[in-house]
């Protein structure tokens, strides 16, 4: 291969990877924006709306749409599925400290990677069982001991699990 033809190819790569870059741009316009009446789940299909319990809201790198979830628990099971882990760059979810239960406030969304999570409490989301999402560790815990279940930080979720967790 002629050295003319690598570098056309070497810069046609870096040019391609660079569009994958998240500018300080793209990551502010990254938020959790409303969800519309009749707006289906990403992952189910069903009218997020519809149900109780937080919800959750992703973006991928390189798409600008937002991928919203009925429930975090349908969120959490694309997020770490491994075909998509990799590529996600931004997820919230619901603050249930300052939401309602059966109508999560449109704007009470937290980022997801700094949420207390209680999963097995006795709410129920949209598929049953979720994880309940809330801001700081201590209304996480009293949140716990009203309806049960155990506390876990984002890095300590996995499919393992959301497998047990059950319908």
């Amino acid at each position: 291969m002629n050295s003319r033809l690598l570098a056309v190819l070497l810069v046609a790569l870096l040019g391609l990877t660079g569009c994958q870059e998240d500018t300080p741009e793209t990551l502010a316009a990254q938020k959790a924006i409303a969800i519309e009446s009749g707006e289906e789940c990403h992952l189910c299909g069903m009218i997020i709306s519809n149900y109780p319990g937080p919800k959750g809201q992703l973006y991928e790198r390189g798409d600008t749409r937002t991928h919203k979830f009925c429930s975090t628990r349908d969120m959490f099971a694309y997020l770490l599925d491994p075909e998509h882990k990799h590529n996600i760059q931004s997820a919230f979810v619901h603050d249930m400290a300052v939401s309602h239960w059966d109508h999560p406030d449109e704007e009470t969304y937290i980022d997801a990677r700094t949420a207390w999570y209680v999963v097995g409490s006795s709410k129920k989301g949209a598929m049953g069982p979720t994880l309940a999402s809330f801001s700081d560790e201590k209304t996480a815990k009293a949140f716990m001991k009203m309806n049960g279940g155990n506390l876990y930080s984002f890095d300590q979720l996995d499919l393992d699990l959301l497998s047990q967790m059950g319908f």
